[in-house]
């Protein structure tokens, strides 16, 4: 190519690093003490889109093209060595610290981050990184990481195909092209993750489709940031609001429920008032703050302090205590910028600083120690995973729901702890917990030939968790169960996410198009978690609705929704018990029998007494904070047995 590919002002923009370093300081603040989102992952990629157009522009200046070689060969010195040490780390501490209830999810978690998709990992696993309930691994933060390597290879093949448009068509003004390109990505990709964090922001926030915009914005930014000019004063007051409104993100929104949408809008213009006010560095510029050399050089480690504050902090939450002290989390945050200047001098500046293929055969053989230790991990749990005793009855030697409240547990509990997340409905296997999309999915269980009794099990996930128990009781009895739930989802005509008011609908379609088929829906009553004393009245207006349809209702109260996850609880203390009293006041369930209801309340075999204990009748009740294992609802099968078979009867 002849000539430069194209001309931008060049400066080092000391503000920056540091930029960077208060990112990372606000993701370890806000996940250590405040268990939110802070923004400051938002901040890392629109400065990644930022640094990586300016290093591809000036490759290309420099070489004419963009060298496969060099560029991947970089970027796997750069980020391979930290990542190959924690990876490392956490790979050792499985085979002691980490919970066994966690295992084999983190064994899949470290494969997934070593290949760099750990985002799409947690994505498909149905991963809620903004629920503080479910189990935690220490790498669910490496998604960051994984989405970053994965636009690092769309701004390579995006800038290769530029170069290629600028050889075949040489009168093309290459920086208005590039604008244009970055802007239909900006606009096409943040369209796309309003209308996916509106519709399904669990997997939205791992999406690298719903995150393209925040890096082809720092693309823009750089591009164009240079010809702006405002007055000093204008622009130092610009940039102290982007400082303080970065910090406060996640106290002014609710993040867990917005992120990565057009709130995230938020923390990008945050970051390009900051940079903007660095265009005329002034002694009283929040840019003054931020080059400081000690904010510089904390920025130049700001990559590994990210890595390492959650596997700290995972690592303090499953061996000392969930709750973490000031003290506490700010000895986390100092030997987390402590291990980080460790590994970035002794293991990655020598690996960056080195050229040739030696380099390589050293990072090559790295992987492959991380590769082999991961091997061992997943040769250990398949070597141990007896034959899973997915359908156990309840008898003498697991009572399960049908032990007294005094039963006293023996050692052998089911299922094994390691494999308990997969203890789950079968409709989980089956592909009939419906994730995404609003599709309704029915799926058949117990006897679908030469039935007697035709149930239909709907709602969601509480309500496929009594999958176990009526499929006991279908054992023995001529009934066909089809099950038809999603996942957060409830069957009410109350306000739910948009996703799941769609597919309320298209149940309420499903059912009365095929009501004949059925001769009783079973369901729950309520939630678990509602300390109102008068049921929603979304459910009385649904059960109304199944009411002028003509089917019979058998609707359970809700089981508790504990503010802990039951293993972890149980992992740290084998005698622990929790009150669940606030979970289950008395409440008022006459208006919906009104409606001709069935309502049953079966929490005194799950929490006798509102005591919750995690292992009931040899039997881990659940699997989470809120869920029952199939092995425990299977025990309910005997419990519900006689009022089911009653109202059945009487249909």
């Amino acid at each position: 190519m002849d000539g430069q590919f194209l001309q931008i002002e060049k400066r080092f923009r000391t503000e920056i690093e540091g930029l960077r370093f208060i990112a990372a300081l606000l993701v370890a603040i806000y996940h250590i003490w405040l268990g939110r989102v802070s923004g400051g992952v938002d901040v890392f990629f629109i400065i990644s889109g930022y640094l990586i157009t300016a290093s591809i522009i000036s490759k290309i200046n420099k070489q004419g093209y963009l060298s496969f070689s060099k560029y991947f060969g970089g970027l796997l010195k750069r980020l391979l060595p930290n990542v190959l040490v924690i990876l490392t780390v956490v790979a050792i501490a499985t085979f002691w610290i980490i919970p066994s209830s966690i295992y084999g999810k983190t064994i899949k978690e470290l494969i997934a981050s070593l290949f760099y998709y750990q985002n799409l990992q947690l994505a498909f696993s149905h991963t809620d990184y903004l629920n503080s309930e479910q189990a935690k691994t220490p790498l669910e933060h490496f998604w960051a990481m994984s989405i970053q390597g994965q636009f690092y290879v769309i701004w390579f093949i995006l800038f290769s195909f530029i170069v290629l448009l600028l050889k075949k068509l040489k009168t093309i003004h290459i920086h208005t092209t590039i604008n244009i390109i970055l802007i239909t990505l900006f606009l096409g990709s943040l369209t796309f993750s309003i209308f996916q964090t509106s519709t399904n922001q669990q997997f939205a926030y791992f999406n690298p489709v719903a995150r393209v915009w925040q890096f082809a914005l720092g693309g823009l930014v750089y591009l164009n940031l240079f010809k702006i000019k405002i007055p000093v004063m204008f622009s130092n007051i610009l940039g102290w609001i982007g400082l303080v409104g970065l910090i406060l993100t996640g106290i002014i929104f609710d993040v867990s429920t917005m992120f990565p949408g057009y709130v995230a809008l938020w923390p990008m213009t945050c970051a390009i008032l900051i940079l903007l006010s660095g265009n005329d560095p002034s002694h009283f510029g929040v840019e003054a703050l931020l080059s400081r050399p000690i904010l510089m050089k904390l920025g130049g480690i700001s990559f590994g302090i990210y890595l390492w504050h959650w596997v700290l902090l995972s690592f303090y939450k499953y061996t000392v205590d969930t709750h973490i002290s000031t003290l506490i989390g700010i000895g986390i945050i100092l030997l987390s910028i402590a291990l980080s200047i460790i590994t970035t001098n002794l293991v990655e500046k020598p690996i960056r600083h080195s050229f040739g293929k030696p380099v390589f055969m050293r990072l090559g053989a790295f992987f492959t120690v991380v590769l082999c230790l991961i091997g061992t991990l997943g040769f250990n749990y398949k070597l141990n995973n007896p034959t899973y005793v997915k359908d156990v009855p309840p008898n003498h030697a697991f009572p399960g729901a049908t032990a007294k409240a005094d039963y006293q547990n023996k050692k052998n509990i089911l299922p094994r702890i390691k494999y308990i997340t997969n203890d789950k409905s079968d409709a989980y296997d089956d592909g009939g917990m419906i994730y995404q999309g609003a599709k309704v999915k029915p799926l058949t269980y117990g006897q679908k030939d030469g039935y007697q009794y035709h149930i239909l099990l709907v709602g969601g996930s509480h309500s496929s968790h009594w999958l176990g128990a009526l499929q006991q009781i279908a054992e023995k009895d001529k009934i066909k169960i089809t099950h038809l739930c999603k996942a957060n989802a409830r069957f009410t005509m109350g306000e739910q996410d948009a996703l799941s008011q769609k597919w309320m609908e298209n149940t309420k379609d499903y059912i009365k198009k095929h009501k004949d088929d059925y001769d009783l829906v079973f369901t729950t009553a309520d939630v678990g978690n509602d300390e109102e004393t008068d049921v929603p009245q979304g459910f009385i207006d649904a059960f109304r609705y199944l009411e002028s349809l003509d089917l019979p209702v058998f609707a359970v109260r809700d089981t508790p929704r504990l503010d802990i996850n039951a293993i972890e609880a149980y992992e740290k203390n084998k005698n622990v018990t929790i009150d669940v009293s606030k979970q289950l006041p008395d409440k008022n369930f006459q208006p919906m029998e009104d409606t001709g209801a069935k309502v049953y309340d079966y929490n005194n075999y799950i929490a006798p007494n509102h005591t919750f204990k995690p292992v009931r009748g040899n039997i881990f009740v659940f699997f989470d904070s809120s869920h029952m294992t199939n092995t425990f609802s299977r025990t309910l099968g005997p419990v519900i047995k006689d009022d089911l078979m009653r109202e059945l009867q009487s249909a």
